[in-house]
């Protein structure tokens, strides 16, 4: 969007540098590019760009982060996209701070983007962000600008783009990117990347799959629970992939409304791949992997589940109910157990009201 800007922040190393030359690569096509790095000389920029096989014979690049001279070069050169590597690096002669404290990021962002705006000029701003949140992040600035990206590492070594704010369109798409040598890689099949490659054998009891949707993905999770008995006298939780107040709450629904017991166990919950996952449609799949896991029942190896959990033990309807299914027929799954049944389903579905209807079908599959 012309004169708009557009922040994307992560941990150092990430891969925040390798993935603005890739995209200038692509806009030096139609674009009038300009590349300001603060953190590296324009022969160490060209060996990056060479080792990653990039041809970027038609970007300037420019090595001065002062304000006051950007101001006087931004306008002069005619660009039509800026990338500021990094934000961390610009300074102002007005302030006696050095470069990277938050009163130098504010005001150099926000002279920036006001120019970016008047010029219409497209303006990338490249920022770290530390394992702590330094309070000179990104998020000093999310104010300021249109769009907020965070570039994340999964421990699996993949790299996911989420969207905190976007004034020109969802917030809901996300991106994953593999890295090699060559550089950042779209992963070619998101839809079953974070499920475990099981030829033959039934589930290890504590394995449950479900659909997450994410903007116009979706794609297959796998949700792990393991019990142990409780050895210091209280249960405990663990997890950190599945907020740990939403497993609490369905153990605790589960204990209530289906006569499980969990009080004396520690309860570990993990999703496979370490994606963070936050969708309420997770909660049944949670629900049957918990009870898998306490009962050591395997859930059938052909059966996805999506559904929210409430209180009452009841199974509410989650959306884009065909799209899940869809991505599920598609990556082998023949069987679905949600809220409600539907004649469309290009899975054979099951239909559950309440989590006790729901664990009855599980034992009438068997």
């Amino acid at each position: 969007m012309k004169g708009s800007s557009v922040l994307i922040g992560g941990e150092p190393g990430i891969g925040k540098s390798t993935l603005m030359l890739q995209l200038l690569q692509s806009a030096q096509r139609t674009s009038k590019v300009l590349y300001v790095s603060g953190e590296e000389s324009p022969s160490q920029v060209k060996m990056r760009a060479q080792r990653l096989g990039l041809h970027l014979g038609k970007i300037n690049i420019f090595c001065d982060t002062r304000l006051e001279v950007l101001e006087k070069v931004l306008p002069s050169s005619k660009a039509t996209l800026i990338v500021i590597d990094s934000l961390q690096t610009l300074s102002s002669d007005t302030l006696p701070s050095p470069a990277g404290s938050v009163n130098q990021i504010r005001h150099c962002s926000n002279a920036l983007v006001s120019l970016a705006k008047r010029l219409g000029i497209s303006l990338f701003f490249v920022a770290h962000v530390t394992k702590e949140g330094t309070i000179a992040g990104p998020k000093v600035i999310e104010h300021l600008v249109d769009t907020v990206l965070y570039f994340d590492q999964l421990p699996s070594g993949i790299r996911l783009i989420r969207a905190a704010k976007n004034r020109f369109g969802s917030v809901d798409e996300i991106g994953l990117f593999s890295m090699d040598e060559k550089g950042l890689h779209p992963v070619v099949n998101p839809a079953s990347f974070f499920l475990s490659d099981r030829a033959e054998g039934p589930l290890p009891p504590g394995v449950a799959y479900s659909a997450v949707a994410e903007g116009t993905r979706s794609f297959l999770v796998e949700v792990q629970a393991l019990t142990v008995p409780a050895k210091s006298g209280f249960s405990r939780i663990y997890s950190d992939r599945i907020d740990s107040a939403r497993v609490t709450r369905v153990a605790a629904v589960l204990e209530r409304h289906a006569g499980l017991r969990f009080s004396d166990q520690d309860l570990y919950v993990n999703v496979g791949g370490g994606m963070k996952v936050g969708e309420v449609a997770i909660e049944l799949a949670l629900a049957l992997a918990l009870y898998s896991a306490l009962t050591q029942t395997s859930l059938p190896k052909d059966l996805v589940s999506f559904g929210e959990l409430s209180l009452s033990g009841e199974i509410r309807p989650v959306g884009f109910i065909q799209r899940r299914e869809k991505t599920a027929k598609e990556l082998g799954f023949t069987r679905s157990l949600v809220s409600k049944a539907s004649k469309q389903s290009p899975l054979t579905q099951y239909g559950a009201r309440t989590i006790r209807e729901a664990l009855n079908a599980i034992q009438e599959m068997h």
